[in-house]
């Protein structure tokens, strides 16, 4: 349809024919005007084009689309629909934007473009499950979610045909679709059908596919794959039905191409052992696999594909015994192939020779025997009516039917195994409708056209005829759905074509006819063509051929060569060979040839629901020859067809039309040519024209509304009724009242029509834009001549400034020359002046000078004097002064001498008595300190008195030089000889001191000189050493030079490895996280298949089902706690209490535990006894070395003690015998089985007497522990008192009050305290040396540890970077479990002697428990006794709550049942967060108080399955999930914190520590909690995504947050049918505030419970991550999204959002952090995307994004209207090598699944256990406080 006059204007775009491109873009550059010949145009190069228009030259081009409706999504969409907007609008989405998916109406037009893309993940599927069609960007899944949805909505059965050329992907994209309804419809049972109908394509692919020269992976047979449904939509089962296999393919195969894949994969895995016995070698070496010439494809791996192969066999039920039949079938026809038939020389014989190996492999793979099939091979049988004969064959016509044979083997064979197939797929539940899937060929036309192709075109003519009238029908209802008047389009109808081929006397009837004939040929069925339809229009005959025939087809002209047409319409196979085959000893391959009984085509599979078994006569009989038996091929594949067609007719179908680019196979190449081609063939121009008929463009009221309100009044935007605006705008607009009509909901338009209104609206901006222009430019002109004005202004004030200021600068000169000249001359008088005055001042001072050190000298010599006069009076005084001195000191010496001896006498008198020796003996430790104290002071003093003497000697020399000095004096003075003689003397004296003196000095020098030499010595070694350190110093400096770059290296590649560990952990962290998640799935299951069992095969009576199944079952997946010894007998005392008589002397293990508790006791004495007898010959030893008289008294203690301890041990025998006896006696009663109350009694006594034994074996173990310590300390004090008396004895004896002997007492104590400092001393010592060898020992040990440090470093550095993380994470786990084990001894030790210690305190609490109980049984009956028991507990504990809760063992159900099962979480919602979490651990403290493990046990995996069960059934409660887990959480927590670790308790207060537990260590079932609580947080994320996923994409994407936003809004030009009804009412109207509303449900629902802040902010950033991921995989996916304005309103939202969490202080939880992608999303649609410097901005920004996801949102960006621009294909590649050193992920979209591994922190509870109250309302008070 060509476009009006009107539009060819000047500017006007066109297209325009061109032989290469097929249309080729041009502008017009000069108005047309009807009549004219010639259009002026203007190619895209700007070269001119005269274009002749007219009626005997070109017609009218056509018009291009706007450029901002180029890249649309969906073709129909465009203003101006017809072939070059169809053609350009594909190659800009294929090339620029890299989508190879587009609508056309109801068509998914899939291009191939033969590289692997990043679309169709499982996060993709994610993203379009639940969408409508027209959301999200063309897809498979799209297409498939349509279907899916439409089955679930209308009941009613669904169809996707999806065809296309050879190679344009229509096998892939039937996978992708089927892999979309396993995702989504998966099975809700164990039966994994979706695996198995996937698990379908690699079989089918291997049988029925092959290598062409248009594809490496061509379907060679068509099928159509029924997914069957329930009623709840998910998968039970699938069938196939196949059309048509090209079985030429097996005998024959063009030059480059291959047959079958199978064949290839066996060849390639021949050398497997279970392959030997086939006798296959290389595809090369077989006639049937290298005709080709080229048996490998590119990129493929044959062996792995045969793995895949097998294992889908496997999958599918098939078992190994027909797995090895089919590829023994399938060799077989390789040697079949490759049998040599040898010709006669007559020419119409031949022979095949014995020694064929070929031949015998064939015949023993097939187990028939080889003389017949050697016979039948070169023979036939010839039946006439009378008689039958066998006939010789040439060694073409031999040939010729061994390759009929194997493809008849080859096709019995791929129906067989699509036959198991289906039956593995079928199942025995009700299907309630299914959605098929054909993968069919599509319309082909070769050089040499045969009967294979005229078959395809057939049913392609069937399927476009099918196609047309669905179009046709679906534009029918959405007119009338509108209520606008229905005018009939007219459109192709290809019924004639169809009726030309299967009419009556149709050539395929003439074809029939023709094979029924004994010697019919194909030219004469040409013949009879010819005459027969030579008069049809659809039908010619070629003018240079008698051969061959034409049929006009829908898509194109065919020309088909007769030859072979009867030969394969006939598929003629010898029946005596079939009979042959029939007869196998091999059951497949006779089943194979049997004929089938229901008379189906071989092409179609059974759908009956059982497997029938071929059961084969012992002979075969003799059948009769019918030449109509058999039903052609032609015939077989029109029922088929038309069963198809019945099928399609009664589903709604859905089309995925696949295009082929290019014949190259080249990534992203797009040919125009072919294109067009398959564009024509499939149906695709079809739907546009048909489209285009009508009314193809079509508006909602608020759309046209929003779009165009720009070209109303304003009068008209005051109405409220949109409606009518629109009309009266319209009415205005548009004056032909036929190009549009008004619908309930939309406006029609013609063609064309929409681009004449974006005309308008584009002129309508125009012009806006000039008046806009047009002021601004006036403003910007009155701007620019206000700045002139003012600039003059300006300058002229600045002149008259300047000239102003040079006159002041001229007035400033001479008034400073002035002032300069007065300076000057004051300058030169004041100098002159100054000069003067410092003359007179200097003569001055020298002759003050002069005066004053006259007085100076003076001052001088009266002060010298002074001084002398000073120093000899006071030599004067002080020899006095030492004259007195000397007399006082001689007077305090005698006296202080007479002072002594008295003293020393009462010392001595003192020293004779008892007391003081002992006073000696006790004090000489401080003697022996206070003479180490004197020693000291001694030294000091000695030192002090050198110092002095040396003091003296000097002034005593200074002295003698005076006193020589006045002796001369006198001797000059007075010549008195008495005088002289005493100074003589005097003199003399002095000199003997002064001798001294020098001598004295001397030998200090000498010991001074000799100290020096020796410390000269040790300087000298000193600097030896030190330059030996020095150079070792700068040696270590170098070495550490070197290790420091090293340990640099080392350090990063530490850190590197330390953030790998800290993500391996991470990733640890979560597969087992995700492995409690996979595990509470499969035990869900498993209860729903318990349930479904339970319903399915229900029987009356008592049946155990999950809610009293026992611990067996459910209860068993948690291990049992047993924190006491196996051999413990309390223990067993209990166990015996609670299991009552009769079930104790039955169970085996209770006795078991008592005798290992004997034997225990048994081994503790023996212990005990060689300890003492270890003691008894110590003491025995000692006492023969003091042989003193107190050994008669240690020989008696010790008889005493070896009394003692033989009565013990005959006590002990006692005790055991009394044991044996007690057990004699319980078994004898319980083998009575009386329950009397006799026997009841005598249990009674029984049990307390073994109590009392027990007891008191105890007591004597702790009595043997006394004796010891007793024998031990009466031994050292026997040694001691031993010692005391000898020394007593010998100080009576000695008893002499002489000075002397008390000297020597003295010096001998002085002797023994010398003597223990030498001990003392030698002690350190040796302590110091152990100490030294300790310290080198370790060193030793540090210097092993450091060198194989050392070796392990090296051999990691010389690791990979991979096997360096392996080797680290080997060796970190090889240590954490030494240390792990080291760490298990000790703390088996530590609960050792911890239990060995309760048990002695469990002895003094039963002994006055018994004595309790005796005194209730004595007053009431012995059924009371529990009661009274508990009653007697709580009277006594109730004084002092000890944070406890008593509870019986029958009410444990009740318990649960109140706080678990029945528990709201409104009911205790006033109470203290996690209230069921307190009162279950204070009823486990009590269990634990009582040691009651079994209890403990029972109520821990109760509450445990409890729990589950209640999760269960509210799966889809978030309030009841959130509580569950703040409880789950804070259990997990009070067994931490209560458990007595040191570890947890460094929080806890004095009185918490008191509550611990004191028996049981509960570390296995926190980690079982630790795991549920995982459970939980997982099922809380998923109920919140699932409450939240509805209202992400309408609160961040498409609520208009900003208001101002609104009018910019892009909309589309046409919405496509959804599969829902939006009345305006939709799923829409979901706002930001509402999410944001939800998000503040949950953290208060969250915060109520009690919730950990941290498992609160870890739930906030798995949600944030959800909103983030569904956000931007809808950003990636919708085209219409990418625009300014959803960036704009995206940043607001998130802004929104981070408001959110700062206000409930969740901004630090790293939920901010999620959403970095979006942000930068947001950004990267506002930023410019122009330049270089653009690009650059954009690559530093957004590094939260994949280059993908960069790209992605590029290529989708939309201009708000014209006056944008796109993004161009050069900036997007300059943006991808710019990103081309990231190494991000080729995943597009993000995972929505993915989970955080969640971490539990440990947050101990501040509140004590005795203050928390029940309330009344929860129904508990059979607990009781204790």
């Amino acid at each position: 349809m060509r476009n009006g006059l009107k539009f060819l204007l000047q500017f006007t775009r066109v297209w325009i024919p061109d032989p290469e491109d097929v249309w080729k873009p041009a502008e017009i550059t000069k108005d047309y005007k009807e009549g004219d010949p010639i259009l002026h145009l203007k190619l895209e190069d700007e070269s001119p084009l005269e274009y002749p228009v007219g009626p005997k030259d070109n017609p009218l081009p056509f018009l291009r689309n706007p450029d901002i409706l180029v890249g649309e999504n969906d073709l129909t969409a465009l203003s101006y629909l017809h072939e070059p907007a169809v053609l350009h609008n594909l190659r800009v989405r294929f090339l620029e934007s890299n989508h190879i998916y587009t609508y056309c109406g109801i068509v998914l037009v899939a291009i191939n473009p033969y590289e692997q893309l990043q679309i169709y993940g499982e996060e993709v599927i994610n993203a379009y499950s639940g969408q409508n069609m027209g959301d999200m960007d063309p897809h498979i899944f799209a297409v498939a979610e349509e279907a899916y949805k439409q089955m679930a909505r209308d009941e009613r059965n669904q169809s996707i045909i999806v065809s296309g050329e050879s190679g344009a992907g229509k096998t892939v994209s039937a996978k992708y679709a089927m892999r979309f309804f396993a995702t989504v419809g998966g099975s809700a049972n164990d039966t994994n059908v979706e695996e198995k109908v996937l698990a379908s394509s690699p079989i089918m692919e291997a049988i029925g596919n092959a290598k062409t020269t248009r594809n490496d992976n061509s379907s060679r047979f068509g099928k159509y794959i029924q997914i069957g449904f329930n009623r709840h939509y998910h998968i039970i089962g699938a069938n196939m039905r196949t059309y048509l296999l090209e079985k030429s393919r097996v005998v024959f195969q063009a030059e480059d191409e291959r047959n079958y894949h199978i064949f290839y994969q066996l060849c390639a895995s021949a050398s497997l052992p279970e392959f030997k016995d086939l006798a296959l070698t290389s595809a090369d070496d077989f006639t049937y696999t290298s005709l080709g010439e080229n048996i490998f494809i590119e990129g493929v791996n044959d062996a792995e594909d045969f793995e895949k192969t097998r294992e889908a066999f496997t999958l599918l039920s098939v078992k190994d015994s027909n797995q090895s039949s089919i590829f023994k079938i399938i060799a077989s026809i390789l040697h079949l192939g490759n049998v040599e038939i040898c010709a006669e020389r007559d020419g119409e014989s031949c022979h095949i020779s014995r020694d064929d190996p070929h031949l015998k492999h064939f015949c023993r793979l097939l187990g028939v025997e080889l003389q017949q099939m050697e016979h039948w091979l070169c023979h036939r049988k010839l039946a006439t009516a009378s008689e039958t004969y066998v006939k010789n064959m040439s060694s073409k016509q031999a040939a010729n039917a061994r390759d009929a044979l194997a493809k008849h083997i080859y096709a019995r064979l791929f129906d067989w195994i699509v036959e198991h197939v289906n039956m593995a797929l079928q199942t025995s539940f009700k299907q309630h409708s299914f959605i098929g899937v054909l993968d069919i060929y599509g319309f082909e036309t070769f050089e040499i056209n045969s009967f294979e192709q005229f078959c395809i075109n057939y049913a392609n003519e069937k399927l476009q005829q099918q196609f047309n009238s669905h179009v046709f029908k679906l534009e029918q209802e959405e007119y009338m759905k509108e209520q606008i008047p229905w005018t009939l389009i007219d459109f192709y109808d290809n019924q004639p074509c169809i009726d030309l081929i299967e009419a009556r006397l149709g050539i395929l009837d003439l074809l029939d006819e023709e094979c029924k004939v004994p010697k019919g040929t194909d030219q004469n069925w040409a013949q009879k063509l010819y005459g027969q339809h030579s008069s049809s229009a659809h039908f010619q005959k070629p003018r240079m051929s008698n051969t061959s025939f034409i049929i006009i087809h829908f898509a194109d002209k065919v020309e088909y060569q007769c030859e072979g047409f009867l030969e394969k319409n006939r598929d003629t196979v010898y029946e005596e060979q079939i009979n042959i085959l029939k007869a196998s000893k091999f059951q497949l391959v006779a089943d194979l040839f049997q004929e089938k009984q229901d008379g189906s085509s071989s092409s179609s599979s059974t759908s009956t629901k059982s497997a029938r078994v071929n059961v084969r006569a012992a002979k075969p009989t003799v059948k009769v020859p019918n030449k109509d038996h058999r039903k052609t091929v032609g015939h077989q594949f029109r029922s088929s067809l038309h069963l198809l067609m019945e099928t399609l007719n009664a589903t709604t179908p859905h089309y995925v039309r696949c295009i082929k680019p290019n014949d190259d196979k080249e990534a992203f190449s797009f040919d125009s040519r072919r294109a067009v081609q398959q564009l024509r063939a499939c149906g695709v121009l079809e739907t546009i024209r048909i489209s285009a008929a009508g009314y193809p463009s079509r508006w909602t009221y608020p759309d046209f509304f929003n779009r165009y309100r720009v070209l109303m009044k304003k009068s008209d935007m005051t109405i409220a009724d949109k409606k009518l605006v629109c009309k009266n705008l319209l009415e205005t607009l548009i004056k032909d009242p036929d190009k549009f009509q008004f619908g309930k909901t939309k406006i029609f338009f013609r063609a064309g029509q929409v681009a004449y209104l974006e005309k308008l609206r584009a002129d309508k901006f125009r012009s806006a834009c000039i008046k806009i222009q047009k002021t601004v430019r006036g403003w910007l002109q009155r701007v620019r001549y206000r700045k002139i004005r003012t600039a003059t202004v300006t300058l002229q004030r600045y002149v008259r400034g300047y000239l102003a200021r040079r006159y002041v600068e001229h007035l400033r000169l001479t008034h400073a020359a002035i002032i300069c000249q007065k300076q000057y001359r004051m300058v030169r008088d004041r100098r002159a002046y100054l000069r003067v005055r410092q003359a007179v001042i200097i003569i001055q001072a020298y002759t003050k000078g002069m005066f004053t050190r006259r007085i100076y000298w003076e001052f001088l010599l009266h002060h010298k004097a002074m001084i002398i006069q000073k120093t000899v009076r006071g030599w004067l005084e002080r020899k006095k002064f030492r004259r007195a001195r000397n007399a006082a000191i001689i007077i305090q010496c005698a006296y202080r001498r007479m002072c002594a001896k008295r003293q020393l006498k009462q010392l001595k008198i003192e020293a004779r008595s008892a007391e003081h020796l002992k006073k000696l003996n006790t004090g000489m430790e401080n003697k022996i300190v206070q003479l180490q104290r004197k020693m000291d002071d001694q030294s000091k003093e000695y030192k002090a008195q050198n110092e002095q003497l040396s003091v003296a000697n000097t002034s005593l020399s200074t002295e003698l030089t005076k006193t020589q000095k006045e002796l001369e004096q006198l001797r000059s003075r007075q010549g008195d000889g008495s005088q002289i003689t005493s100074l003589q003397e005097e003199l003399e004296k002095l000199r003997e001191e002064l001798q001294e003196a020098y001598a004295q000095r001397k030998r200090l020098e000498e010991e001074h000189s000799s100290e020096k030499q020796g410390l000269k010595q040790r300087v000298e070694e000193l600097e030896r050493e030190n330059s030996l350190l020095k150079s070792e110093k700068e040696e270590m400096n170098q070495r550490i030079l070197q290790q420091s770059k090293s340990t640099e290296d080392q350090e990063s590649s530490a850190s590197q490895r330390e953030v790998s560990l800290q993500t391996e952990l991470d990733a640890e962290r979560q597969r087992y996280q995700n492995l409690l998640k996979e595990f509470s799935r499969l035990e869900q299951r498993y209860d729903n298949l318990q349930e479904e069992v339970a319903l399915a095969k229900f029987h009356p009576g008592h049946r155990r089902n999950p809610s009293n199944q026992s611990s067996l079952e459910s209860d068993s997946n948690y291990p049992s706690v047993s924190t006491s010894e196996v051999g413990d007998t309390e223990d067993s005392i209990q166990l015996v209490e609670e299991m009552g008589v009769e079930k104790a002397a039955m169970d085996i293990s209770l006795f078991m535990k008592l005798q290992k508790r004997v034997r225990e006791l048994e081994q503790e004495r023996k212990r005990l006894q060689i300890s003492l007898d270890k003691m008894e010959e110590l003491a025995k030893h000692k006492g023969i070395e003091s042989k003193t008289p107190s050994s008669e008294q240690e020989s008696a203690d010790l008889a005493y003690n070896s009394l003692k301890r033989q009565e013990l041990e005959s006590e002990n025998k006692k005790l055991k015998n009394d044991l044996n006896e007690l057990r004699k006696m319980i078994a004898d009663r319980a083998s009575q089985n009386s329950s009397s109350n006799e026997l009841q009694d005598s249990y009674n006594i029984l049990l307390s007497q073994l109590k009392a034994a027990n007891e008191e074996l105890e007591a004597r173990k702790e009595e043997v522990l006394i004796l010891r310590a007793q024998i031990v300390s009466n031994a050292q004090q026997i040694e001691k008192t031993e010692h005391i008396e000898r020394n007593d004895v010998q100080e009576l004896n000695n008893k002499q009050p002489i000075d002397k002997e008390e000297a020597i007492k003295a010096y001998h104590g002085l002797c023994e305290s010398k003597k223990l400092l030498e001990a003392q001393l030698q002690s350190q010592s040796r302590q110091h040396k152990d100490e030294l060898e300790a310290l080198h020992t370790q060193i030793e040990l540090l210097k092993d540890d450091i060198e194989k440090k050392q070796e392990m470093l090296n051999y990691t550095m010389s690791l990979s970077p991979e096997a360096q993380v392996e080797y680290s994470v080997q060796q970190e786990i090889t240590r954490l479990t030494n240390d792990n084990l080291d760490l298990k001894e000790l703390v088996e030790k530590l609960e050792k002697n911890e239990r060995k210690l309760k048990k002695q305190l469990r002895i003094y609490m039963k002994k006055v428990q018994e004595l309790e109980l005796n005194q209730a049984v004595a007053t009431q009956p012995s059924r009371a006794k529990p009661e009274l028991s508990r009653q007697v507990t709580v009277q006594r504990k109730e004084k002092d709550f000890e944070g406890m809760l008593e509870y019986y063992k029958e009410d444990e159900a009740l318990l649960v049942k109140s706080l678990i099962t029945d528990m709201k979480p409104s009911a205790v919602s006033a109470t203290v967060p996690c209230l069921p979490a307190y009162i279950l651990f204070m009823c486990i403290r009590h269990a634990d108080y009582i040691d009651a493990d079994q209890k403990v046990e029972a109520l821990l995996t109760t509450t445990i399955n409890a729990i589950k069960k209640v999760l269960k059934k509210n799966n889809d409660d978030f309030e009841m999930t959130s509580f569950w887990l703040a409880n789950t959480s804070r259990l997990l927590h009070c067994l931490k914190q209560y458990s007595g670790d040191e570890v947890f308790m460094t929080q806890n207060t004095a009185k918490q520590n008191e509550h611990c537990l004191k028996n049981f260590d509960l570390a296995e079932y926190r980690q079982v909690l630790s795991d549920l609580s995982i459970q939980i947080y997982q099922q809380l994320i998923k109920v919140a995504e699932g409450i939240m996923q509805p209202m992400i994409v309408s609160a961040m994407l498409e609520s208009e947050s900003i208001p101002s936003l609104a009018g910019v809004k892009p909309m589309g030009y046409r919405n496509r049918s959804s599969s829902m009804d939006n009345d305006g009412s939709g799923p829409s109207s979901y706002t930001l505030q509402a999410l944001i509303r939800q998000l503040g449900q949950f953290h208060s629902i969250m915060g109520e419970h009690g919730l950990d802040p941290e498992i609160v902010g870890q739930v906030f950033r798995q949600l944030f991550h959800c909103i983030n991921a569904i956000t931007l995989n809808h950003l990636l996916l919708c085209k219409d999204v990418c625009s300014w304005s959803t960036g704009m309103q995206l940043r607001y939202n998130i802004s929104q959002m981070e408001e959110w969490l700062r206000g409930n202080n969740l901004y630090q939880s790293k939920a901010a952090a999620t959403l970095e992608p979006i942000i930068q999303a947001a950004q990267l649609l506002q930023i410019k995307k122009k330049t270089s410097q653009d690009a650059e901005a954009i690559c530093s920004l957004c590094t939260a994004l994949t280059t993908h996801q960069i790209v992605k949102i590029l290529n989708l960006y939309t201009p708000l209207n014209e006056f944008e621009e796109r993004v161009t294909v050069s900036f997007i590649r300059n943006i991808q090598n710019r990103l081309q050193e990231r190494n991000d992920p080729q995943q597009l979209l993000v995972d929505t699944k993915h989970v955080f591994p969640v971490l539990f922190p440990y947050t101990p509870s501040a509140l004590s256990l005795e203050t928390i109250h029940i309330p009344a309302s929860l129904g508990l008070d059979f607990l009781v406080r204790v």
